[in-house]
C-alpha cells in the first residue's frame, strides 16, 4: 500500500465473503444451489505523521493498494469510529516494579477514550496468565462495556511473579474469538521481558498473524544505561519483539522511557485504534489454495 507524504501506514488483511448465487434447474422442478465464492479483502489502515499524530480527512484518491505489486481497484472506502473489542494486556511481573504505576495510568487514560459500544477484557502477565475481573486462568469471563469494572481491576491488580508474556498474549488472542465487534485489537503494556512461558515466541507470531486481531504495544524501556551490556542487549531484544508483534498484525508500536511518554502513547494509541480507514478490493488472483 502506498501513501505519499506521511510517516507511517499500517494495515491488516481481513477476508470476507460476498455471495455469488448459482441456480440449477432439474427436470423435476427447480432446486437452487447457493455458493459463496467472491472474495473481498478489507484493509484497516492507520495513518500517522512523523510526529506520531493520527492523520484524518484523507480521500480515496490518497491511497493505492497493491496485491503482489499489482495495483487493485478500491471498491469500498470508509473512515468511521466503529465499535471495537479490545483486550488489554498489562504486565504485572516483577520486572515492571518501577513502571507499573505509569503503565496502569496509561491503560486508565486509554479507557477514557472508549465509546459506549466498545467492549473490553483485561489480562495480567505474571507467573500464570490471569483474566480480570475474575482473575483466574481457568474461569471464562466475558467482555464488558462497563469500563469502571476494568478500571477497578487495573487499579487493584498486584505486582509480582515471573513473566509469562507469550502465554498471556497467546491466551488473549484465543479469547478474542468471542468478541462481538468485527474490529478487534490487543493493547499490550509491557517491558517485553519473557522467562516463564510454555509457548515459544515464534508460536505466538504465527498465531498473531492468522488471528485477524491488530496488536498495539506500549513497550516500556526500564533498563538503566549503566547496566551491563548483556542486560542492555536482552532489553533491546524484548522491545524489538513487541515491535515485531505490532508490525506483523497491522498495529502500531510505541516505545516509552518516561511517565510522560507512556501517557502520550496511550492517548495516541486510542486515536490510532478508533480513527482507521477501511479499504476494500476484490483480488484479481483467483488462486483458491489458501496461500
Amino acid at each position: 500500500m502506498n501513501l505519499n507524504g506521511f510517516g507511517l501506514v499500517t494495515g491488516m488483511l481481513v477476508f470476507t465473503l460476498a455471495p455469488n448465487l448459482h441456480a440449477q434447474e432439474t427436470a423435476r422442478g427447480r432446486s437452487f444451489g447457493f455458493r459463496a465464492d467472491v472474495k473481498m479483502i478489507l484493509v484497516p489502515v492507520t495513518v500517522m505523521d512523523r510526529r506520531g499524530a493520527t492523520v484524518n480527512g484523507l480521500e480515496l484518491s490518497s491511497f493505492t493498494v497493491l496485491d503482489d505489486k499489482v495495483p487493485q481497484k478500491i471498491i469500498s472506502f470508509s473512515n468511521e469510529d466503529a465499535p471495537c473489542s479490545v483486550g488489554l494486556v498489562l504486565d504485572l511481573s516483577g520486572s515492571m516494579r518501577n513502571a507499573l504505576r505509569p503503565a496502569k495510568e496509561a491503560l486508565t487514560k486509554f479507557l477514557g477514550t472508549a465509546n459506549p459500544q466498545d467492549e473490553f477484557m483485561l489480562f495480567g502477565i505474571t507467573t500464570k496468565p490471569l483474566i480480570y475481573p475474575v482473575g483466574s486462568f481457568e474461569d471464562v469471563p466475558s467482555f464488558t462495556s462497563d469500563t469502571s469494572i476494568i478500571q477497578n481491576s487495573i487499579q487493584f491488580a498486584p505486582l509480582g511473579g515471573s513473566t509469562a508474556l507469550v502465554d498471556t498474549v497467546y491466551m488473549a488472542l484465543g479469547k478474542m474469538r468471542s468478541a462481538r465487534n468485527p474490529r478487534r485489537a490487543l493493547v499490550i503494556v509491557s517491558d517485553g521481558m519473557e522467562n516463564h512461558s510454555r509457548h515459544s515466541k515464534d508460536d505466538l507470531i504465527r498465531l498473531a498473524v492468522e488471528a485477524d486481531v491488530q496488536i498495539y504495544t506500549i513497550a516500556i524501556d526500564t533498563v538503566p544505561y549503566e547496566k551491563k551490556a548483556i542486560h542492555q542487549t536482552e532489553a533491546r531484544r524484548a522491545l524489538n519483539y513487541l515491535e515485531d508483534l505490532a508490525d506483523k498484525t497491522g498495529g502500531v508500536p510505541f516505545v516509552t522511557k518516561s511517565r510522560q511518554d507512556i501517557s502520550a502513547a496511550a492517548e495516541r494509541l486510542g486515536l490510532a485504534i478508533r480513527n482507521q480507514y477501511v479499504l476494500g478490493f476484490q483480488p484479481q488472483n483467483t488462486d483458491t489454495s489458501g496461500k
